[in-house]
């Protein structure tokens, strides 16, 4: 039987105006592959934000409808019209991710009926979604749906950031409002793997959160001295690239100067265009939608773009996936059908010189899992989901850091052998990610675990 539910929607309008609205929307059956969620809990990220209230200036924001259909209209400045041209009258539903309880579920779903899951893909601030069981993590027992809400966006973000440090020849990082959830689990990551971070937070509340979970140099911009803390933590770090989740105003300026003054100060000859090191700025959030401000007392060897965990995951090269596979591949022929249990080391150094074979696949009634580890809400709460079968993922890549992987491996049809998984040891919390990356990106669903490193 059909069912409906209320969800939130956002508006953009010829005139200018953003509406917000609550709908009556049809909440599709699930096919075979899917399962129906009560949605219990959702986060409110910078990313939902951006959608969620486009460039309008909510200060103005006026409500009205009924208390059955409320409606809440803000005006958009005319300057920033054109950005919105491109969803002008569309009524679009907003929220990345979500928690809740499984109420429905397909024929081939049937084991999540009743779980409580956390998943992603959009359309969140809803009260019923239909999402592919593929795309769920199934909590633990005892983990509410507020401890499994955020478990996608803000994780993946802080060890793409950690990444992207990595790739772009970085040693530590700078982040901005860093005592919220994504600030501390970059905090655990960056603890984690020995990296330098610098915390710049805006009240001393904010600075206690930080010091209780181990965070070293921390920075309050509401202090007088916040400048030369700021310059004393760069430089104690060494840190050349700031993730800025403000926008506006004058901080990633700010930033690029505390690092131009570090790196200056470790020069042995004055130079008019300023130190050599590169210095970088990422704005990632808009929580200042003013102009960005730059006082240009940084020299001439520095960069401010954007970044979006979008766009990091779509760098990643799919041929490192392909290479993973193709390894995985070589492996499992060279062992038995019947074998149990199978060690190996991955190199790490090379790359595979052969492309991945198109006609000889991998037995069909073999399979293993994946199980990655990652950082979650500071609980610590660990959850795990299983997302279907796939090869053990490994990659030649030097930089990723998996010394070796054990594989249970089994022939389905017999109901003797041991459970199917594989278990990645000895990789850093912020290697983990590419191998994620990898999997997703040749189209290898994957089981991720996701808490604590402690």
């Amino acid at each position: 039987m059909g069912m409906d539910g209320l969800q939130l929607r956002s508006r953009v309008t010829e005139e200018g105006q953003l509406e917000l609205s609550l709908v009556r929307a049809a909440v599709a059956d699930p096919a075979a592959d899917e399962v129906v969620m009560r949605v219990e809990a959702t986060p409110i990220n910078p990313s939902d934000i951006g959608l969620l209230f486009g460039a309008a200036d909510m200060r103005n924001a006026k409500a009205s409808g009924t208390r059955e259909s409320p409606i809440v209209t803000a005006t958009i400045p005319p300057a920033f019209m054109r950005a919105m041209a491109g969803r002008l009258g569309q009524s679009l539903p907003v929220g990345n991710e979500g928690a809740g309880e499984v109420i429905k579920a397909g024929s081939n779903a049937q084991h999540l009926l009743g779980k409580r899951i956390a998943t992603f893909g959009g359309a969140m601030y809803a009260q019923y979604r239909t999402v592919r069981a593929a795309d769920c993590l199934v909590l633990p027992p005892g983990a509410t749906a507020e401890d499994g809400a955020s478990c996608f966006v803000n994780p993946l973000t802080a060890l793409g950031m950690v990444e992207t440090m990595r790739r772009e020849g970085h040693t530590a990082l700078v982040h901005t409002a860093a005592a919220s959830n994504l600030g501390q689990m970059l905090n655990k990551i960056c603890l984690a793997d020995g990296i330098g971070l610098v915390n710049i937070v805006r009240s001393p509340a904010q600075a206690e959160i930080l010091r209780t979970i181990g965070a070293t140099h921390i920075c309050d911009s509401s202090k007088s001295g916040f400048m030369e803390d700021l310059v004393a933590a760069v430089s104690a770090t060494g840190a050349t690239l700031g993730f800025d989740a403000i926008g506006g105003g004058k901080l990633a300026g700010q930033i690029l100067s505390a690092m131009e003054i570090a790196a200056a100060g470790k020069m042995k000859t004055y130079s008019r265009y300023g130190s050599s090191v590169f210095k970088q700025v990422y704005i990632y959030g808009g929580l200042d939608t003013g102009p960005t401000e730059l006082n240009r007392s940084f020299g001439l060897t520095w960069g401010l773009g954007g970044w979006l965990l979008t766009n990091f995951l779509q760098k990643s090269a799919p041929r490192k996936a392909r290479n993973c596979v193709s390894a995985w591949r070589a492996s499992s022929r060279r062992r038995s059908r019947a074998a149990t249990h199978a060690s190996f080391r991955l190199p790490k150094r090379s790359r595979p010189t052969r492309s991945p074979p198109t006609t000889s696949a991998p037995p069909a009634k073999n399979s293993s899992s994946i199980r990655i580890r990652a950082i979650s809400h500071p609980s610590g709460q660990e959850t795990s989901g299983v997302r279907g079968k796939c090869p053990c993922a490994s990659s030649p890549n030097p930089r990723l850091v998996v010394e070796e992987i054990n594989v249970v491996h089994r022939q389905l049809d017999t109901d003797s052998q041991p459970p199917v998984e594989a278990r990645i040891r000895e990789c850093r919390p912020s290697r983990r990610i590419e191998v994620l990356f990898e999997c997703v990106l040749a189209g290898i669903p994957v089981q991720i675990v996701v808490g604590s490193t402690a």
